[in-house]
């Protein structure tokens, strides 16, 4: 086996300079085996995992519904509406569904007067009319929705 010390000749490493330009040193280490592949970043423009990931060539649909409660900011209500969104993930050709509540701003055009906001993304409008036919959203519409809201206003559009 060969000593630290046989190495330092050979590669005229002196522990001394090796001091002083410490920073330097550990730099270029790292930045060699960044080259090397040995040390591995995250690349900055990959999708984070709560985003929708979409190859480059798909289009998708977007549904938004917005829903004024008929008792306006009740939380067990909204939370209710927020947990049935879940279930929407269940029915086939739903890509994405989530739901939160209201944020309040004092600038003059954002509409901040409903209670709840729920987004469902699809593949398409055969996928989006499939959703909302299906039985899973029949039922929270029955069970959920129409008892809770007194209004609702709703805008799809494509990407």
């Amino acid at each position: 086996m060969v000593s630290p010390w046989t190495l330092t000749k050979v590669f005229k490493f002196n522990l001394d300079d090796y001091m002083k330009n410490q920073p330097t040193f550990l730099f270029s280490i790292l930045a060699l085996f960044y080259l090397c592949g040995c040390i591995s970043f995250p690349k900055l423009d990959s999708p984070r995992k709560h985003e929708i990931s979409k190859d480059e060539n798909s289009r998708r649909l977007h549904h938004v519904v917005i829903c004024w409660l008929k008792e306006e900011g009740n939380k067990l209500h909204q939370d209710k509406i927020i947990e049935v969104t879940q279930t929407f993930l269940k029915i086939p050709g739903v890509i994405h569904a989530e739901a939160g509540t209201v944020v309040g701003s004092e600038r003059d055009i954002v509409d901040d007067s409903f209670d709840v906001g729920i987004l469902i993304v699809t593949k398409d409008q055969a996928s989006l009319k499939n959703y909302l036919e299906h039985p899973i959203h029949q039922k929270a519409k029955k069970e959920v929705l129409s008892p809770l809201v007194k209004r609702v206003l709703v805008y799809d559009f494509e990407n």
